[in-house]
């Protein structure tokens, strides 16, 4: 079997959305971004709608998404912004946002998420951030496919983290019934799911013009820390900076989004990883980089999504 070519860019990991956006028009696109009403989000939509783009904030706090509109419009003059309440832990709102979506969907970016929460689950029993950060997403996607099907060059981006590395997806506990609940390795377990739905999402949907990449956008200090007291936090900043982590921001960090939302170096890939603007390289430890092997099984792959389909489905 041949091994396909590794895709790389001219962009790096100092390169901003507004980068890697440039020079490209995206008059007639319509986008969704989930949680783009904080962190990576704002700019990654702000960079989109800079484009030209027709964006659709898809966030919790809709009064939070009105005010990034408000912020956005300032910015860059446009106003082909929208806002739409989605609560991805609740698959009753995921329903009622598909339900009211019409007409041909470009792009999704599946960019929102909760991390290291406290142990929590939502009213299914489900552990909060496998159903958040994955769950949700799963059928959110699954809910617009028909919407995806009918752009032409249709993409999913699916926003993962080098803390996929911190655990596979455990299919036998995957809400943590168990084993005892460790807040890092649950998130790492979702950031995993990430990537294997990319992997399964395009074998089953690149005939239908749809394909799904994944990508870890570094380490951005964002909203995203806020379940982490100061000195976890202190603890954390100590660890990564002892460990080599070079921190973005949020311009910087949002840039591998838009790159698999928008560049021609993709049509027709899925199925991958990426770091930096470029394809994630294999995971070699004791390294805080590349992409685990466990994430781009594609038995583990289309096993999660058959269990994935059963859970949303109930």
């Amino acid at each position: 079997m041949t091994t396909p070519t590794r895709i790389t860019t001219p962009f790096t990991r100092e390169s901003t959305a507004a980068d890697v956006v440039g020079g490209t028009d995206l008059t007639g696109r319509r986008i969704v971004v989930t949680g783009a009403a904080s962190g990576i989000g704002v700019e990654t939509a702000r960079a989109l709608a800079e484009a030209g783009a027709e964006v659709t904030l898809a966030v919790r706090d809709v009064d939070a998404g009105h005010r990034t509109v408000a912020d956005i419009t300032a910015t860059t003059g446009t106003a082909a912004l929208s806002v739409a309440r989605l609560d991805l832990s609740d698959l009753g709102s995921v329903a009622a946002f598909t339900d009211a979506w019409t007409g041909p969907l470009h792009v999704l970016v599946n960019n929102a998420g909760v991390m290291a929460t406290p142990e929590t689950r939502t009213r299914r029993g489900w552990e909060l951030q496998f159903a958040t950060n994955h769950l949700g997403h799963f059928a959110l996607a699954l809910g617009l496919h028909d919407a995806l099907a009918l752009a032409d060059d249709a993409r999913v981006v699916s926003v993962s983290s080098s803390s996929h590395l911190r655990s596979p997806v455990v299919l036998d506990d995957l809400h943590f019934r168990e084993r005892p609940y460790d807040p890092w390795q649950a998130y790492g377990q979702s950031k995993t799911a990430n990537v294997l739905f990319a992997v399964e999402g395009t074998r089953r949907w690149a005939a239908d013009g749809i394909t799904v990449n994944a990508l870890m956008p570094g380490a951005i200090r964002t909203g995203l820390q806020r379940h982490q007291t100061k000195e976890q936090m202190d603890a954390l900043l100590a660890a990564a900076s002892g460990a080599g982590v070079q921190w973005k921001t949020p311009e910087q960090g949002a840039s591998t989004s838009v790159l698999l939302a928008t560049s021609p170096l993709l049509t027709g890939i899925g199925g991958r990883c990426f770091e930096d603007n470029a394809e994630a390289l294999p995971h070699t430890p004791p390294a805080r980089s590349g992409v685990a092997a466990y994430a781009l099984d594609p038995d583990v792959a289309a096993t999660l999504w058959e269990v994935s389909t059963d859970l949303v489905a109930r």
